[in-house]
């Protein structure tokens, strides 16, 4: 390497734990207000309010709690669905109020077996890290990347990202098969990407 090259950019691997120590690192009041807010800024989303299905999730770890978002958006009558991991990537169940939530894998709270699949126009995606051109790391498995893409497939499906100002990092490495979310929420407000 010669002075003149450019610095290696730190790869998703380090930028995912860096990103979630620093969500570990938030206190659990300010994660809760901080919840609160992305809520509100989410429903006031005339892209979320009129969808018919909106796809959430539930919390796992130090995530943006969106139980009090899921709540709201049933409460007007919109019809919220959960991921489920399988073998062949994540499907999508609706999950009303009062259902049971099974354990999943990785630690997701997932509808039962028998909860209708359906497909979302409309999804609230986690993430691990973000930055400002709508570039998402997650977890590290691809499962929203590839049930992004069989979504698309029909007709671009909308994908808010969902997470902390803390989570956010200067530039995500992103290759061909990274789908850009169509915006990020924080506590902050909604970030629209900025693209390449």
């Amino acid at each position: 390497m010669t002075t003149d090259d450019p610095p290696a950019s730190p790869d998703k691997a380090t930028l995912r734990k860096a990103a979630l120590a620093r969500r570990d690192g938030l206190a659990v009041e300010a994660r809760a207000a901080a919840s609160r807010r992305i809520a509100e800024i989410v429903l006031d989303l005339p892209e979320i309010a009129n969808a018919a299905v909106v796809s959430a999730y539930w919390p796992i770890r130090s995530e943006v709690d969106l139980r009090p978002l899921i709540a709201a958006l049933r409460a007007r009558g919109q019809a919220v669905a959960l991921p489920q991991v399988t073998p062949d990537g994540l499907v999508f169940r609706l999950a009303a109020e009062g259902d049971a939530l099974a354990a999943g894998g990785f630690g997701l709270s997932e509808p039962g077996p028998d909860a209708r699949i359906v497909d979302p126009r409309a999804l609230l995606v986690p993430l691990a890290a973000f930055d400002r051109r709508g570039h998402r790391i997650g977890y590290g498995k691809g499962y929203y990347d590839r049930a992004l893409a069989r979504l698309d497939a029909a007709e671009r499906a909308l994908a808010i990202g969902i997470g902390f100002c803390a989570q956010e990092t200067p530039r995500v490495p992103d290759g061909p098969h990274d789908r850009p979310l169509d915006g990020i929420v924080t506590e902050a407000g909604l970030i629209h990407p900025t693209g390449d």
